[in-house]
């Protein structure tokens, strides 16, 4: 079993408008809405590659049990710590020009006998599991230390997988990471500098390897991904594909790649099935994962090439 932990659900709810100007009325073209947070999305592409999953996590009264009908849907048993208040919803406005606004929601306050009560259901949760995935951002008002708390909860062993940013993921660094997968502009803002070069995205990578990582899968968005260990190194070229949603492309490329880590996946494998997960995401407009057919098409025709030390 892979254990997803969701630290802060969202509701996307993404709307067309024919312009959007301050001040003025607008009438809505097309309206989707998405029940959704990293892990959750992580599990249900894990679902959907056949792996058993389990999610678990905060969950809000006032309209999280929406989440249980998607997750039924799916067939991902859960079990969330449910508290008062509603799930956060971001609203992403897009006009004829292609051009987005958003407006994101705050979360509720979690009290801290909520956060314990999650902690102890990983720690026992993680016991019969092969992986642990903790991604996302936090609610308001905790600390950066719990993604180091709720990984001191997994029994050495068991993989652990991590998709955050920041001092989130310096603290989960602390208790050693499998397998950390930031996007390039996660990566930027973690280390508060850019990164131009293919050498200095693998030197970034190396500095999460020193803190604690096992392996660093970088997204480079449709330019495909990069992974390392910090003795090999790989590339693995997305392909080119109608994009309909950006959603959840990130947790379509840590589902897959976390299952191919827990099949004993070399880093060609981990890399490769990351990408295919990631790209056929992004051709689905009306989920937050990836359809299996489209997966398996994308992955083979994907070609992973070694970098070499002096790239």
């Amino acid at each position: 079993m892979i254990l997803t932990v969701c630290l802060s659900p969202c509701i996307d709810v993404n709307i067309e408008v024919d312009s959007l100007s301050v001040g003025m009325s607008h009438k809505i073209i097309n309206k989707r809405i998405f029940f959704t947070g990293k892990a959750i999305n992580v599990a249900i592409g894990l679902g959907r590659l056949n792996a058993e999953a389990f999610a678990t996590g905060f969950m809000y009264e006032g309209n999280g049990h929406q989440f249980e009908q998607e997750l039924h849907r799916e067939g991902v048993p859960y079990k969330f710590i449910w508290s008062s208040g509603r799930v956060r919803e971001n609203y992403k406005f897009i006009d004829n020009k292609s051009m987005l606004t958003e407006i994101d929601d705050i979360s509720q306050e979690l009290s801290a006998e909520k956060q314990s009560e999650l902690i102890e259901l990983i720690s026992q949760f993680a016991k019969s599991s092969e992986a642990v995935v903790i991604s996302g951002s936090l609610a308001r008002g905790m600390q950066p230390s719990y993604y180091r708390e709720a990984l001191s909860a997994v029994p050495s062993g068991v993989l652990k997988v991590v998709d955050t940013e920041g001092d989130r993921l310096f603290e989960a660094l602390k208790c050693g990471v499998d397998l950390v997968k930031p996007n390039i502009e996660e990566l930027e803002r973690t280390f508060n500098r850019s990164f131009r070069t293919r050498a200095e995205m693998l030197s970034a990578c190396r500095e999460l390897i020193n803190l604690g990582a096992k392996r660093v899968l970088l997204s480079l968005g449709k330019n495909g991904a990069i992974i390392t260990d910090g003795k090999k190194s790989y590339y693995c070229k997305s392909i080119n594909v109608a994009m309909n949603s950006t959603v959840g492309a990130g947790d379509g490329m840590v589902a897959a790649a976390t299952y191919a880590l827990t099949k004993g996946g070399d880093l060609k494998e981990i890399l490769r099935c990351g990408v295919a997960a990631g790209t056929a995401a992004v051709t689905s407009p009306y989920s937050t994962s990836f359809l299996k057919e489209k997966y398996e098409e994308i992955l083979s025709s994907l070609k992973v090439e070694e970098i070499k030390s002096n790239a």
